[in-house]
């Protein structure tokens, strides 16, 4: 399946929740679900019965949609969570996680984790130094994420800065403004990871 390039409002009212797709627009009165809390479509606010496997499937769908991956990385990130220790549910929102796209959005210097994505890929960003121009690399520990040098004078940064100011990241990222970088405590635990989805679903999806 293609990325989404049709309007991404229609994610949000398909799943009924906020997926925070728009930035800005998701905390204001013009989000779509605040004004049309249904589902898209004419038939859309019919009764319709749900299945196991339809709450399952949506779960998955909700899930790789708030991330913004290919359902080929998804599965992917599935089974490398099934062959990690631990349990398989936390792995694969531990594995989300740390992709740097969403760590970028997660200190601030992007509205949504689609402008952290096209933000990487144009290569604003380093990593311990070096620039990464790949959305799914994963940080460890330790890490330290930094706006690049030439990037630090663009408009843009300066508007990100000031909005990143009145957001708190979470507890396994810290984030110096001043200095328009990051660093990664650790790796992030379940309770860290405040999207509402229930990972059980998702495993039991993929163990039919």
């Amino acid at each position: 399946m293609a990325r989404q390039t049709g309007p991404v409002c229609r994610l949000c009212r398909r799943e009924g929740m906020k997926l925070y797709l728009k930035g800005d627009r998701c905390y204001s009165e013009k989000c779509a679900v605040e004004k049309r809390n249904y589902p898209p479509g004419q038939k859309a606010r019919g009764r319709r019965k749900v299945t196991e496997y339809g709450l399952q499937l949506r779960e998955k769908q909700r899930t790789r949609r708030v991330y913004g991956v290919y359902e080929r990385q998804f599965r992917h990130y599935f089974d490398q969570a099934e062959r990690q220790q631990g349990i398989t549910g936390e792995n694969l929102l531990r594995l989300l996680e740390r992709r740097l796209d969403n760590v970028v959005y997660r200190l601030g210097f992007a509205r949504s984790r689609a402008d952290a994505r096209q933000l990487v890929r144009h290569g604003h960003f380093t990593v311990n130094g070096k620039r990464i121009n790949m959305p799914s690399y994963h940080v460890n520990s330790g890490d330290e994420i930094a706006v690049q040098e030439r990037s630090r004078e663009l408009p843009l940064f300066a508007g990100i800065a000031e909005t990143a100011a009145q957001k708190t990241p979470p507890s396994w990222l810290e984030v110096d403004l001043e200095r328009m970088q990051g660093r990664v405590l650790g790796l992030p635990a379940r309770e860290d990871i405040d999207i509402p989805i229930q990972e059980h679903l998702i495993v039991e999806l993929y163990s039919r």
